[in-house]
């Protein structure tokens, strides 16, 4: 079925589920929330999944109105990449990743406070307008008129890719393996490729430049988001203000009208 736009190493991950939680239940209002939002303000660096795009920079768009006195700067790229620029001393205020396991290389490392789950995303493939190749599942991505690309299996969507192919025994040769999703999903709006497996919230911002191909339930993967605050950032009132806003603030309506799932 296709539609233009919108519609997971065991004791470490344990660890990181619980800290999830934990934080989830500690995000809530009152007199902690309007402390925190009265804390935005200074220079604060966000390192985020590139999926994060859109959504984010509607969020910079909200606070800068709300909060005058914040400088938000991000730095968008695959999880992986930016996950490891930290650990060889990338200053950053805030990390928000798409996936758990990526998260949890920082703390294990000890380089962020306890992570929190923000959002979640499901997979979609990406076509070019209209679908002119009448792709109708992941095993069509296995024909040979087809070009396909995939993000490389370091990067949490190429990760989620190769799970959700397995799921439904589809054995794909892709034409590249991009290092995030957005350049994947760039081959297809520039017509390099036929069909990306890319996030449902990419398709959508995408626009015109793109149709999705719904992914099967049984066969779909459901990723989630993980934020942290940064040990080693500059502005730390800052950097836990801006998690706050992400967690339960404006941040929470720019990712519903993104295409984001909630976090639970």
């Amino acid at each position: 079925m296709t539609r233009a736009g919108r519609p997971r190493a065991r004791g470490a991950a344990l660890a990181l589920t619980a800290a999830l939680v934990a934080g989830a239940c500690g995000s809530g209002g009152g007199a902690s929330g309007d402390r925190s939002r009265s804390a935005l303000s200074g220079s604060v660096t966000v390192f985020a999944a590139a999926s994060l795009t859109e959504a984010f920079n509607q969020e910079k768009a909200t606070l800068a109105a709300r909060a005058p006195a914040l400088s938000l700067t991000y730095s968008f790229a695959g999880s992986q990449t930016l996950a490891q620029q930290i650990i060889q001393g990338a200053r950053a205020d805030v990390f928000a990743s798409a996936d758990d396991k990526t998260m949890q290389r920082l703390v294990d490392a000890k380089l962020v406070e306890a992570p929190r789950a923000f959002a979640r995303n499901q997979l979609e493939i990406a076509v070019a307008p209209g679908n002119p190749k009448h792709v109708g599942g992941l095993s069509d991505l296995v024909r040979p008129d087809l070009v396909v690309v995939l993000e490389d299996p370091s990067v949490p969507a190429g990760s989620y890719s190769q799970q959700a192919l397995a799921r439904a025994g589809a054995r794909v040769r892709p034409r590249s393996l991009e290092l995030d999703v957005k350049s994947a999903l760039a081959k297809v709006t520039s017509g390099e490729a036929d069909a990306a497996i890319v996030y449902a919230s990419d398709v959508q911002a995408a626009g015109s430049k793109a149709s999705g191909v719904t992914i099967p339930t049984a066969q779909n993967v459901v990723a989630t988001y993980p934020i942290a605050v940064v040990r080693t950032g500059a502005n730390h009132a800052g950097a836990a203000a801006f998690v706050q806003e992400v967690l339960s603030g404006s941040g929470q309506a720019a990712l519903e009208a993104h295409g984001f799932l909630p976090a639970s």
